[in-house]
């Protein structure tokens, strides 16, 4: 009998804010300064920033330029093996 992989499916947007949630109690814990992700708007931030960026808001300054949303869910714990990640239907 062959096992078949049950996946939960997780939209890019609830991602961000669970990401986000985590990024602000670490600060609040004194882990870390207050970041944020942030998705970029226009096609030339595209290019330099990707899809996906960090921002320190105490600093207003970019952190972390194109950011694999998944990949950094997974290490902050956010998002467990069982879940994939979907885009949103915009």
């Amino acid at each position: 009998m062959t096992q078949r992989k049950i996946y939960d499916t997780v939209t890019m947007r609830a991602l961000i804010q669970r990401i986000n949630r985590r990024l602000k109690r670490e600060h609040q814990d004194g882990e870390r300064n207050l970041e944020t992700v942030k998705a970029t708007r226009s096609p030339r931030a595209r290019q330099d920033l990707g899809d996906y960026y960090l921002l320190n808001l105490e600093r207003n300054l970019i952190t972390g330029t194109h950011v694999d949303l998944e990949k950094f869910g997974r290490e902050l714990g956010v998002l467990q093996r069982y879940e994939r990640v979907e885009e949103d239907d915009a």
